[in-house]
């Protein structure tokens, strides 16, 4: 506990060391004012507190943005609140434990240090100078560090005598296992629309009519933006652009390979240590006796670890005749190879590919092109943006420039045309009236500029628009009822007393089986929350359920526990109680901490936090 209580420490002191922010705020302050709170008399340090914000500002800032955060966006992501907070929760923490005559001795305290590597010299062994110069850079003095790690260390025995023996009975993880391991086993009986007893009839259109204002919300177009547009793309230019025919011979000759590829073999290649062992592996593999997954296996390898993906017969060297001559599947050797005597086996036969340079050189014209284009388009990005900063119009900037201009009603969900692009989906959005025009970027090396010029509100569309829809709404509609009908008289001849089977043979209907079904799978065939459904059930009993364009009527056959033998169900058990255990450790711990913190005087200066946080303006 002590070892792993001073790696928070050593951690930091590391990360300090490693971004050169050692004594980050240490020096900046004079006077009495050495802490930003106390606790119980405990002080929370100036340092502590500036150097922790500015590890977690660098650290979260590369994670999001690629760039320490400055103070401002810390502050939208809670982070100088979150570190006082969790600082102040220590000291709390490090006031009851000497309240309680929990501490460290000088013995302990001085082999932790000594077992840590970053104050260990060039001979691995505890260096005083190297000691001396890490915390100097950290901007720690030997007293505060030392304090500090006496203090992290009686506070990890505090949280292990907490937590000591928290684990969760026995029971409540068998609950848990077969609440997660059982299954279902069932019979399912799909009714489609062939099955219905005869044909729908054709709706009237006052059916129609009526099913349209019934369902007018279906029919209900969304809200829309109407917005101008001015686009250019590379593939607007591309035609256009001139590409060297020397360059296109260059590209071709440097990239000879892609081109001419010699025949070759997908292969899996098992090295052995001598030519004794290859042979016995490869009279065991003849004989029946494994096979090569079993074989990669017994070495402690994967086949992943074998896998030589497709090579040429020359990059096989001597082994590349006998290979090469191999069907796929085969397994030929033991052959020489750079690792020993190896077993290879042969995984797939790929033709020789040669493409001819007058269809190459197409190729590779088209790239150069598209790349000539986007350069074009991105020249020309600037002198648009210059345009619509001197107050021209997207019309003006299209007449001026020769980008496209066009117009859209867009909406959330939009993919054709211009909405494709996720750009301009994200810019179309965020306009709001009066916006200027900026241009923008496209994923493909295009730019484009829009004006949102009138918002259209959510309207039902005209039934001639959507007639055909409401049609097949309508047929779906009915044919869901009528064959739910058949499914529920089905069932009440089964609540009668006769089994599915008869009633199925004497209807000429086709059940199904599904076995092993679990509550996080899914049955083929079946709408989400089927499963979940079925786990509702009593054994025997039946139920209907809808789901693309069929009605099931599903009868619940068996219900299997988990096998207590079965090592997945130990497996899962054994999971369950780790994490329920630890989770429980975790919460209890944290009432604890939180009940001490209550009881301390926690007092916090505002202005020796101000000060720090101007330092990161």
């Amino acid at each position: 506990m002590a070892s792993k209580a001073s790696n928070g420490l050593v951690y930091i002191l590391l990360a300090l060391l490693i971004l050169g922010l050692g004594g980050f705020g240490a020096t900046s302050f004079t006077g009495s004012v050495s802490s930003v709170a106390k606790v119980d008399g405990k002080p929370v340090r100036i340092d502590s507190y500036s150097r922790e914000l500015q590890t977690q500002m660098n650290q979260l800032g590369q994670q999001q943005l690629g760039r320490p955060l400055t103070l401002a966006e810390a502050q939208g992501f809670g982070i100088p609140q979150g570190v006082l907070a969790q600082l102040i929760s220590d000291r709390s923490l490090d006031a009851e434990a000497a309240r309680l005559g929990l501490s460290v001795g000088d013995d302990t305290l001085g082999q932790q240090i000594m077992q840590i590597q970053a104050f260990q010299g060039p001979n691995g062994t505890f260096s005083r100078d190297t000691y001396s110069f890490a915390l100097q850079q950290a901007g720690l003095s030997e007293k505060e560090f030392e304090g500090d790690l006496r203090d992290e260390t009686a506070r990890s025995v505090l949280q292990a005598a907490v937590i000591a023996a928290t684990r969760m009975p026995a029971t409540y993880a068998d609950v848990l296992t077969r609440y997660i391991a059982e299954t279902r086993d069932v019979t399912l009986l799909r009714l489609d629309q062939d099955d219905l007893p005869e044909a729908l009839a054709e709706p009237s259109e006052e059916e129609l009519r009526a099913f349209y204002e019934e369902n007018i919300a279906d029919y209900t177009a969304p809200e829309k933006k109407r917005i101008t547009y001015a686009m250019l793309s590379p593939d607007a230019l591309i035609d256009t652009v001139p590409v060297d025919a020397e360059r296109i011979r260059e590209v071709y000759e440097s990239r000879i390979d892609e081109f001419e590829q010699p025949e070759r073999r997908l292969v899996e290649r098992l090295a052995f240590s001598d030519e004794a062992a290859a042979e016995a592996a490869k009279a065991a593999l003849d004989a029946g006796e494994t096979d090569f997954e079993t074989l990669v296996a017994d070495r402690g390898l994967t086949l992943t670890d074998v896998d030589r993906g497709d090579v040429s017969q020359a990059a096989l060297g001597a082994a590349g005749e006998a290979v090469f001559a191999a069907e796929s599947g085969d397994v030929v050797g033991p052959l020489p190879s750079d690792l020993g005597p190896a077993l290879f086996r042969v995984n797939g036969v790929l033709a020789a590919n040669n493409v001819d340079y007058g269809t190459a050189s197409l190729m590779i014209r088209e790239e150069l092109a598209a790349d000539a284009a986007r350069r074009e388009v991105s020249l020309q990005a600037e002198p648009a943006e210059d345009l619509l900063a001197g107050g021209a119009t997207l019309e003006e900037l299209a007449e001026e420039t020769g980008m496209e201009l066009g117009s859209i009603d867009w909406y959330d969900g939009l993919s054709e045309g211009i909405a494709g692009y996720a750009d301009f989906d994200e810019a179309a959005a965020a306009v709001a009236q009066g916006d200027y025009p900026e241009i923008a970027e496209l994923d493909d090396g295009g730019i484009f500029a829009l004006r949102l010029d009138e918002v259209i509100a959510p309207a039902p569309e005209a039934f001639e628009d959507v007639r055909d829809r409401v049609q097949n709404n309508w047929e779906a509609q009915q044919t869901d009822a009528a064959l739910t009908a058949r499914a529920e008289e089905i069932l009440s001849r089964l609540d009668a007393g006769e089994t599915l089977e008869a009633v199925a043979e004497a209807e000429g209907l086709e059940l199904t089986t599904e076995t092993g079904i679990t509550r996080g799978g899914n049955v083929l065939g079946t709408a989400t929350g089927y499963n979940a459904s079925v786990f509702e059930m009593e054994e025997g009993a039946a139920m209907i359920s809808s789901a693309f364009g069929a009605v099931i009527l599903t009868r619940l056959d068996a219900v299997t526990p988990p096998a207590e033998e079965d090592e997945q169900t130990a497996l899962l058990r054994q999971q369950i109680t780790s994490q329920v255990s630890s989770g429980l450790a975790q919460d209890l711990y944290s009432a604890y901490a939180d009940e001490v913190q209550g009881s301390m005087d926690v007092r916090v200066d505002q202005e020796a936090l101000n000060a720090i946080h101007s330092q990161f303006q």
